[in-house]
């Protein structure tokens, strides 16, 4: 089991940055595939980065070019940095850990809230 603890969220505004962190302890970080995720008040969680155990990423159209997640497997840490930020980027911002069927695990969630 795995807990995850998610820091770095705080008020931008547009066009500025932040870089969210996630600290993962309790098991061994490195096994876990990794994703950040969001939810906005009154819309689905959705996905917003991922990596796998070997670095591969994949990101949704609406943040690609503008968010790069990255690990530290050392730092036991998954990071999300979040460039020309919009306000529509405002939401919690979650990370999950996912290791084979039954290894599920989110973190408390980060407030993301972008205005001028």
């Amino acid at each position: 089991q795995v807990q995850l603890v998610e820091s770095g969220g705080g008020l931008v505004q547009p066009g500025g940055s932040l870089r969210l962190s996630c600290a993962a302890s309790g098991s061994i970080f490195s096994i876990y595939d990794m994703g950040w995720y969001r939810q906005a008040p009154g819309k689905q969680r959705e996905l917003v980065a991922h990596i796998t155990t070997t670095g591969s990423t994949n990101y949704p159209d609406f943040v690609k070019g503008r968010f790069t997640i990255s690990r530290d497997n050392t730092k036991n840490t998954l990071y999300l940095q979040m460039n020309s930020l919009k306000p529509e980027d405002t939401a919690v911002y979650y990370c999950r850990a996912l290791f084979g069927i039954d290894g599920d695990y989110w973190g408390q969630g980060t407030q993301v809230t972008v205005s001028s």
